[in-house]
């Protein structure tokens, strides 16, 4: 069944939107350099970084999708990987954030080519290129399919004019625009999904009591599972080690995080960004996996069709049981692009500094003015744009379980590349050859374990431990190479 969007829930989503663009671009201000249009002059506030982190790493997944995981019998479980989140955050702080603003950086991939060389730059900057913006267009894709389900609108179409709108802001307004953007959708998606908890608080029988009544019968408060298992994502020695190699790649390594930190004003503005964003999204993961629960609870009392999956549930609930034309269901349709929007506009502006910096710029045999580094950077937005949404449409012909394998192979990337930045602090021995090496060895053994391992007559690794297997091979593999003839670089 798709939701009959009224007049006032129309009005209410395109008013969203419109005034997200705009505001974004209204304080963009002038974009007369790279510095500017790629980091804001560095001059963007803690808090502003804040929100855009947490937008950033925030999708249509997480609004939709993790309120069913509370739903089902995990409940809050998955809060433990919220605690890796937060000590992986922190050891970015000491350990990787120094280097970043040590110097003029414009991308993080820079501190590779210091300590190994131009190849390895172009390899960490052409491996997070291909998998950023396979996993972004799939994700463009995914919030098109829900707008479909949801709304009726076809595939194509949405797909255009999510990439487009997105397109649009992140082209002309750089960086700020980007940042603005994110802290605005921040307040959008949140307001819906609060919006969302309190009317199925008051769908209960007898509200709160209703709800302790259902937590206590299903045991979901307990949510500290002390399992050993590898094949269970969400106990706590997966979250504590899992989830903090986990963030260590997604917000140590990765440029689309890292952009962030050389946009702030100082070191102690991008240090506080980073580690108020881990407690911030702990609490919004707590919020989502309420909304979960209170399903649970709901749907204990109104049984679901047959057919709903866990991950259909909170959007089966927004098209029969949301107040049409209210404009709330227009505020939650809001919420659900503004979380796909803001990782979009997060992606192409990253994807542009790293082609610049790393691609482009080591390819000149002469400094470029400032009118060619800014046509080049706006450009390779453009492009990177355009083959999003190529991309987001192309999806379309894929099954689903294509999509999640290749979502998952763009995943592989911070495994690898956390990896290098392990051997580039830790290995100051490993040269260039044995690195690169070292990283082809890690991403097979990826690849190895999602498609020949992960399978039902075969051990089973759960998701969270796959950045830390392939950070840990591809840093064991190249110490070990290092010390054969052949993998030693001739400079050495």
């Amino acid at each position: 069944m798709q939701i009959p969007l009224g007049i006032i829930d129309l009005l209410v989503l395109i008013v969203a939107m419109a005034a997200s663009v705009l505001i974004g671009l209204k304080v963009a201000g002038k974009n007369n350099s790279v510095e500017s249009y790629l980091l804001g002059d560095r001059n963007l506030p803690w808090w502003a970084i804040l929100g855009s982190i947490v937008a950033t790493e925030t999708s249509a997944a997480t609004v939709l999708s993790v309120p069913g995981i509370g739903y089902g019998s995990t409940g809050f479980a998955f809060l433990q990987l919220a605690f890796g989140y937060m000590l992986g955050r922190w050891i970015v702080v000491v350990f990787l954030l120094p280097n970043y603003l040590n110097g003029n950086l414009v991308s993080a991939y820079e501190i590779l080519r210091r300590r190994f060389g131009i190849a390895t730059t172009r390899l960490a900057s052409m491996l997070f290129l291909v998998t950023r913006n396979l996993g972004d267009g799939l994700r463009l894709y995914l919030a098109a399919m829900v707008l479909q389900q949801l709304v009726g609108w076809p595939i194509v179409p949405s797909a255009l004019a999510i990439g487009a709108v997105t397109l649009l802001y992140t082209y002309f307004g750089g960086m700020r625009s980007v940042v603005w953007n994110d802290c605005i959708q921040l307040v959008i998606y949140l307001s819906g999904c609060m919006v969302a908890a309190i009317l199925l608080v008051s769908a209960l029988p007898e509200g709160w009591t209703s709800y302790r009544e259902y937590m206590d019968a299903t045991d979901k408060w307990k949510w500290v599972d002390l399992d050993m298992s590898l094949s269970k994502p969400y106990t706590l020695l997966a979250g504590l080690i899992g989830g903090t190699f986990l963030s260590l790649g997604s917000h140590g390594t990765d440029q689309i995080m890292v952009q962030r930190y050389l946009s702030a004003r100082s070191k102690q503005h991008a240090a506080a960004a980073i580690l108020l964003s881990g407690v911030f999204v702990f609490l919004q993961f707590a919020l989502v996996l309420w909304i979960g629960t209170l399903l649970g609870a709901f749907h204990a009392q109104v049984p679901l069709p047959n057919g709903i999956s866990n991950d259909q549930v909170f959007a089966h609930y927004i098209t029969n049981y949301f107040p049409t034309n209210t404009g709330l269901i227009g505020l939650m349709l809001a919420a659900i692009l503004a979380a796909t929007m803001s990782t979009l506009s997060s992606s192409l502006s990253s994807s542009a500094s790293s082609a610049y910096s790393d691609l482009w710029l080591t390819a000149l045999k002469h400094s470029p003015s400032e009118a060619s580094k800014m046509w080049f950077t706006r450009l390779a937005t453009l492009v990177f744009g355009v083959l999003q949404i190529a991309i987001g449409i192309w999806a379309s012909t894929f099954s689903n379980s294509v999509v999640s394998n290749a979502l998952t192979i763009a995943g592989f990337s911070s495994g690898v590349l956390l990896g290098w930045f392990f051997l580039g602090l830790f290995q100051p021995r490993v040269g260039q050859r044995a690195a690169i090496a070292g990283g082809a060895i890690g991403l097979s053994v990826l690849l190895w374990i999602q498609f020949l391992l992960n399978r039902p007559d075969q051990i089973q690794i759960s998701f969270p431990w796959l950045p830390c297997i392939g950070s840990l091979v591809t840093f064991t593999a190249a110490s070990f190479l290092s010390a054969i003839p052949l993998f030693q670089d001739k400079s050495r």
